[in-house]
């Protein structure tokens, strides 16, 4: 069995965007139209820039898909972009370069660092493999990943629970489907939405929260046994990998700082059946670096988008002087997306984390092997 893993490759304004995942198990059946839905949920929400209105993301597969099914080979993935013929010139692979170079850095962008560390004297170099429109792939790649896990019965969802402060209801039970900003209260959308408003009529952005939830996950995901191996350590990781993404937290999270021991843990009970049930879910379905069954409850704060219409003070590394940071097209709020892609990083994590525990070549060898560990718990 190989080992669970993708890459992406591409940039913002190159020809396509493209993904290859390897280690899915043969004879898993997919639904391409279901993984579109989830591009195109990455590029909704109210708030968002004049690229949106340009690109509509659709998934191509290259190889690896069969008749829809997978055959056991790695999945190629591709997503062109329509934008790419404004950009052949400034973008092209060989030729003498075109168009101006971009010597203004944004605060907040990987920008500066960036010609730093890679040599660069143009900021485009840096500025397009760094922009967030490579998580089009994560979206992807993920979509691959919650057709295996739906497979098992394992589901991932994500919600938006503040914007710029403006906080959901954490009981509130809508559809988030149903909104722009993927957020359950539908009270607290509409106030979200004006601070979005404000936010673009004075040239600004926010930031907010959104929170991922996986549901049906097998126990025993993961291990204590290295650092690198906990499934906590890999989720928080893989969160944080967002680009914009600042702070992450499992279960109770940051307010464990507030909580006594013996409010901050979840207690273990017979339930008439004679089966252990716990109460609460505090530790979000994780601990020991392994899922305990619980729902898996994740939370990732995205810091406010760095590039403003009204431009934050920066330097030209050109002309070496003082300078207002370079205006590419941006977003006034990205967190509905941010969340759509925070599902992605988590379904493929789980994946990854059910083929180290049930290896498989075949769906058919690898469901077996998933029933007979559930009927040895069940035994327990």
């Amino acid at each position: 069995m190989t080992a669970f893993r993708y890459l992406t490759a591409g940039e913002s304004h190159g020809p396509c965007l493209t993904a290859i995942v390897e280690g899915l198990p043969a004879g898993l059946r997919l639904d391409l139209t279901a993984i579109n839905r989830d591009m195109a949920r990455r590029q909704q929400g109210y708030g968002r820039g004049g690229r949106m209105k340009i690109e509509s993301d659709r998934v191509e597969i290259l190889s690896g898909v069969r008749f829809g099914e997978t055959i056991g080979g790695p999945v190629t993935l591709q997503v062109r972009n329509r934008d790419w013929e404004n950009w052949t010139g400034r973008m092209a692979a060989f030729g003498s370069p075109e168009g101006e170079r971009v010597t203004a850095a944004r605060p907040g962008h990987a920008d500066y660092v960036g010609i730093l560390k890679y040599d660069r004297q143009d900021i485009r170099d840096i500025l397009e493999r760094s922009s967030a429109r490579e998580t089009a792939m994560r979206v992807a790649a993920g979509g691959l990943a919650k057709e295996f896990l739906r497979a098992l019965g394992i589901g991932v969802s994500s919600s938006v629970i503040n914007i710029g402060g403006e906080k959901a209801n954490p009981s509130a039970d809508g559809d988030a489907a149903d909104s722009e900003l993927n957020c359950r209260d539908k009270d607290a959308e509409a106030r979200m939405k004006e601070r979005i408003r404000q936010a673009k009529e004075a040239g600004d952005t926010l930031g907010g929260v959104f929170e991922v939830i996986v549901r049906g996950a097998p126990v025993g995901l993961g291990s204590h046994i290295q650092w690198d191996r906990r499934l906590d350590s890999r989720l928080a990781g893989a969160l944080m990998s967002i680009q914009a993404i600042k702070g992450v937290e499992i279960g109770a999270g940051f307010q464990y700082a507030d909580l006594p021991g013996s409010q901050a843990h979840d207690e273990l009970f017979y339930d008439t059946d004679g089966r252990v049930v716990r109460r609460t879910n505090r530790a979000g379905g994780i601990e020991g670096g392994m899922s305990n069954g619980e729902e898996i409850v994740l939370r990732a704060v995205m810091k406010p988008i760095p590039t403003l219409m009204k431009p934050l003070h920066s330097i030209d590394i050109e002309r070496h002087e003082a300078v207002l940071a370079s205006k590419e097209r941006s977003d006034v709020c990205a967190v509905s997306a941010a969340s759509v892609v925070g599902e992605a990083m988590t379904a493929l994590v789980m994946a990854q984390a059910v083929l180290e525990k049930f290896p498989g070549d075949s769906m058919r060898e690898l469901l077996a092997a998933l029933d007979a560990y559930r009927k040895q718990l069940a035994e327990r």
